[in-house]
């Protein structure tokens, strides 16, 4: 349940609040706002926690029941948008952030001169892997720590923060040492131990949906984040798996809307791991900004019919100052602020 204290409510009343919810076994996650603090008090006895009967506790407002099963991650205990803030870039709320770069580090010459596009384009951040999760054993499975070595090199000439995905606990450590955003890949929406350790490392984390995940079940899984004291998510819709098999992924963009009417968190779209073709990008990615998107993450490359992963799906990177162009026009058009650098001029 969610415990709405009284304006003006003492630091004495608020953390009597909390002692009582921790008392009863429960966790107490208070939230400070400008004017009013709410505490949110979870726990696996519900009956336990309705008996609490704080509504006549000091400084106690008002006591409202969280009916969702996602109780830090709902809009019932936030209503406010959530923004992060990555090294000086916004997404959440009014403003609107663009992730680009390569899908995997191949080399120091590709992923560096990607990076300097997606700076010149005007891209808030870089995004780039090395651990790459394959279909195939046979794949490329990406360098590896050698990769997150060229990753921070690109971040320390283009200022770029850099997202970078993590696929096993044991992998933590040494993402951690480089990574301003974690990436949560598809394949491991519902990994639940992966996900309770990027709770308690607290870094900002980037989750996609799952290929066969549905809503309650991605917003259940940003709550195994959030449960561990890490609420710094952003949710991202990437295409489902249906029987529609004209593109890789069926592209489900009702997900925004319905996510951020449930959720406070950011929600951003993955045009490129959905349609497969880059062809198609560029129209799911203006339709995902009018949906209501607070950003966008894209696959870039120099030479994408060399490229060692996804090579079709990756835009070239010398034709990325029109495809931002493009996309800004649609994000002006919802009223958004696209963060990062200024663009290069671009004839349109």
């Amino acid at each position: 349940m969610m415990i709405v204290m009284r304006q003006g409510a003492t630091e004495d009343e608020i953390a009597h609040v909390i002692g009582r919810i921790e008392a009863a076994g429960a966790q107490a996650h208070p939230s400070r706002g400008e004017f009013v603090t709410v505490i949110g008090a979870i726990g696996d006895d519900r009956e336990m926690i309705a008996g609490l009967s704080l509504e006549g506790e000091a400084g106690v407002e008002k006591v409202v029941p969280i009916l969702k099963p996602y109780k830090l991650v709902s809009r019932e205990f936030h209503s406010e948008d959530a923004v992060l803030e990555i090294r000086g870039r916004k997404i959440g709320g009014d403003n609107f952030c663009l992730i680009a770069g390569p899908c995997t580090v191949e080399t120091r010459e590709q992923t560096l001169v990607t990076a300097r596009a997606m700076k010149e384009a005007g891209a808030a951040m870089l995004r780039g892997g090395a651990f790459k999760p394959r279909t195939s054993p046979y794949s490329f499975q990406g360098l590896g720590e050698p990769a997150l070595e060229i990753l921070v090199e690109a971040r320390e000439e283009t200022g770029l923060p850099i997202v970078t995905e993590v696929m096993t606990v044991a992998q933590i450590p040494a993402v951690l040492e480089v990574a301003d955003v974690v990436q949560v890949g598809a394949r491991n929406t519902q990994n639940f131990d992966l996900l309770r350790e990027l709770g308690q490392a607290g870094i900002p984390v980037l989750l996609k949906r799952g290929m066969a995940t549905t809503i309650e079940e991605l917003l259940l899984s940003a709550e195994y984040i959030a449960a561990e004291g890490n609420e710094k998510i952003i949710l991202c819709e990437r295409g489902i798996r249906t029987f529609e098999n004209a593109t890789r992924s069926t592209l489900d963009l009702s997900a925004v809307p319905v996510v951020k009417q449930k959720s406070r968190l950011p929600m951003i779209v993955d045009p490129s791991h959905a349609m497969g073709t880059r062809d198609l990008i560029l129209p799911m990615a203006r339709a995902a900004v009018v949906a209501g998107a607070d950003g966008l993450i894209v696959e870039a490359h120099p030479s994408p019919e060399t490229a060692l992963c996804d090579g079709p799906q990756a835009i070239y990177v010398d034709q990325m100052n029109a495809w931002v162009a493009d996309v800004r026009r649609c994000v002006d058009l919802m009223g958004k602020v696209m963060a990062g650098g200024e663009p290069a001029e671009v004839g349109v």
